[in-house]
């Protein structure tokens, strides 16, 4: 009974690192054409002040972070494409209404003693939650008619089939996971190593005999400054969007387990 489960999660993965890959690109290809477009900059020279007004005066400032904008941008980019990825999946496993009244409605038919109309429920609720508990379900009506076994082994074989239906959508479920918690990390640090390579600029223009290069420290603390907002700001994204949807797949799982105990209760006594 598990094996519709798996067909039903069976679709065309693209593999993340080129997702990755594709987004690096398209950061670069921002980077250099969009923030580093020349008319953003004073005479439009990139190696000169940006504008002084207007949102040229923004990218070129955006720019002038230096080449570890387009790794941080490359890690907003995964975050939002992955965050949107797995609002999509996570809406579809939801099914089409509540679970919790999904699963109020399994133990209403259940306690009838209605189970065919338990499983048509699980056809019109779709989603994880309703995968396995209708896998659950074939189970407890196969366990049913079996003969040679006694009760307590027909429960554990739908408690078995349960396990193994869970076990089938989680991956699903918690697939891109890791990228995101691992961005929450490396964003920051990759920031930290744009804010020490600014202000090592910052501090070589402070250096310099004579007069100070005071386009250079400006350059060298606006690098700084920048990547610190970029890293920050993509780590907090990453972090915020990975606990809520770490909530959700923690959501379906208790309603996977409340079915799953009704439905192996149920068969016990309902059962000699």
């Amino acid at each position: 009974m598990s094996k519709p489960v798996a067909q039903k999660n069976q679709a065309v993965k693209v593999p993340a690192w080129l997702i990755i890959f594709i987004l690096f690109i398209v950061a670069v290809i921002i980077y250099q054409f969009v923030f580093g477009n020349p008319a953003n900059f004073e005479d439009g020279d990139r190696s000169k002040h940006p504008v002084e007004e207007g949102v040229g005066s923004f990218l070129g400032l955006i720019y002038k972070g230096g080449f570890v904008v387009p790794v941080l941008l490359t890690t907003f980019l995964v975050t939002a494409a992955f965050t949107i990825e797995r609002f999509l999946t996570l809406g579809s496993a939801a099914g089409k209404g509540k679970a919790s009244e999904f699963v109020r409605k399994i133990q209403s038919n259940l306690s009838s003693g209605n189970v065919s109309a338990a499983i048509a429920e699980c056809d019109r609720q779709k989603g994880s939650v309703a995968n396995v508990v209708r896998a659950a379900l074939g189970k407890y009506t196969e366990m049913s008619s079996v003969d040679d076994m006694n009760k307590d082994q027909k429960a554990l074989s739908i408690e078995q089939e349960i396990t193994e239906a869970t076990a089938l959508e989680m991956p699903m479920l918690e697939r891109n996971l890791p990228i995101l918690s691992t961005i929450a990390s490396v964003a920051t640090l990759v920031a930290l190593l744009g804010t020490v390579l600014g202000m090592i600029r910052a501090f070589k223009a402070l250096g310099t005999s004579g007069q100070p290069d005071t386009a250079a420290l400006s350059t060298g603390i606006s690098e700084a400054l920048i990547n610190t907002a970029l890293g920050i700001g993509t780590s907090a994204i990453a972090i915020v969007f990975y606990n809520i949807f770490t909530s959700r797949i923690d959501a379906m799982k208790y309603n996977i387990e409340e079915a799953g105990f009704s439905i192996v209760q149920t068969f016990k006594a309902n059962n000699k």
